[in-house]
């Protein structure tokens, strides 16, 4: 069984305002030409299909032509709602779909349901769990915690159930959006910390042959049966180093797992560019780096007249500009945006609280803190569900 690994197509984002539509439209076209060129059996989604709960018509277009062509080709495609998704919106219709080859799993009641491909070596079974918010879906598997780990345990013990009862030799994928212990995050996810928590231990998932996740956004292996395929494109300049592809994974009739990664196409390359503003604009070195979407940090103890407009002449795709002036000291307004990158929520809002009092919070207070966190997220996913 030939599965296609992708997942966090984002479509309606932009890059620092720069729309990536067309970009998105050209990944699409790969995605269709390699289903095809290297005979896949199925397509698997790990969520994230769209950027907001609420995309614009452009990308709902794009993303109806994608399953128009998928279905088309004849091959299944299995896709399940992430975090940035309105599961559902996007399951609107999955009975329908359904018919056409197209499974959509965005209920996280149906997670042991799976769709099953019979094949020469048995059946493959394939289970969907959309995003779990903690707090939205505690009840509905009784988990004992509002928490990640808790609520997913007890979605992979309900796959886990269902598998038990199918004929030896049935193997089995598992497509899931999480962050799991071991990923490498980037600038680009939205925080999901619930219960003070975001990350899963890999083991949650012990017992399926194959892992297809999403929500990191850079490509990565886990163990080799736990994968992120990562995003088609870069939605940060902190993906500067990512190699964009998806996972091209075969399953032997016994389960195990080969996997190899299938390019994907690079719109316009993105750099990270340091220094004093002169040097920049002079330095051969960075020639390669002309028609790229440039970061432009300036490290010149004084702010330069007009930057931007000075950079621009060089680097004609220059997005971002940010200030690090040498030898500044501690001074909080340099390079605010930088001092929260990679950050969560409960950090920055601990931070405050220590900036604003001049002593951080104790436990009773970072508790409070942690529980209106996790109402706001639980209110605007209820809101856009």
């Amino acid at each position: 069984m030939r599965l296609l690994h992708t997942s966090d197509w984002h479509l309606g984002r932009s890059f620092h305002r720069e729309s990536l539509l067309a970009a998105q439209a050209a990944f699409l076209d790969h995605l269709v030409s390699t289903v095809r060129a290297e005979a896949v059996d199925v397509v698997l989604v790990a969520g994230d299909i769209y950027d907001r709960a609420v995309p614009p018509l452009s990308a709902v277009e794009l993303f109806d032509d994608a399953l128009h062509r998928l279905a088309d080709l004849g091959v299944p495609t299995v896709m399940i709602s992430g975090n940035h998704d309105s599961a559902r919106r996007l399951g609107v219709g999955a009975g329908l779909m359904g018919r056409a080859g197209i499974h959509l799993r965005t209920d996280p009641a149906g997670c042991a349901i799976p769709v099953v491909l019979p094949g020469a070596a048995g059946d493959t079974v394939l289970y969907g769990l959309p995003y779990l918010e903690p707090a939205l879906v505690r009840a509905e598997f009784d988990a004992e915690r509002a928490d990640h780990t808790a609520v997913l345990g007890a979605a992979m013990d309900r796959v886990r159930a269902d598998l038990a009862t199918r004929p030896a030799g049935t193997r089995s994928v598992v497509l899931a959006h999480a962050f799991v212990t071991g990923g490498a995050p980037s600038d680009s996810e939205r925080d999901i910390t619930a219960g003070g928590v975001e990350a899963v231990p890999a083991e949650i998932f012990a017992g399926v042959d194959y892992v297809a996740l999403g929500h990191l956004h850079g490509c990565q292996t886990i163990t080799e049966r736990v994968r992120y395929s990562g995003s088609p494109l870069a939605y940060s300049f902190s993906e500067e180093r990512h190699r964009k592809s998806m996972w091209l994974v075969d399953l032997d009739q016994d389960g195990a797992v080969s996997a190899e990664r299938v390019d994907c196409p690079v719109p316009r390359p993105i750099a990270r560019i340091r220094g004093h503003l002169d040097d920049l604009l002079a330095d051969p070195a960075l020639e390669r780096h002309e028609d790229a979407w440039v970061e432009a940090t300036l490290t010149d103890a004084l702010r330069p007249p007009e930057p931007m407009a000075a950079l621009a002449k060089r680097f004609l795709h220059v997005l971002s500009l940010a200030f690090d002036p040498e030898n500044s000291g501690a001074d909080p307004a340099v390079s605010y945006a930088q001092r929260l990158r990679g950050r969560t929520d409960q950090q920055i809002a601990e931070d405050f609280v220590a900036h604003v009092r001049g002593s951080g919070p104790d436990g009773r207070e970072r508790t409070v803190l942690r529980e209106a966190l996790d109402a706001v997220r639980a209110h605007h996913a209820r809101t856009e569900t």
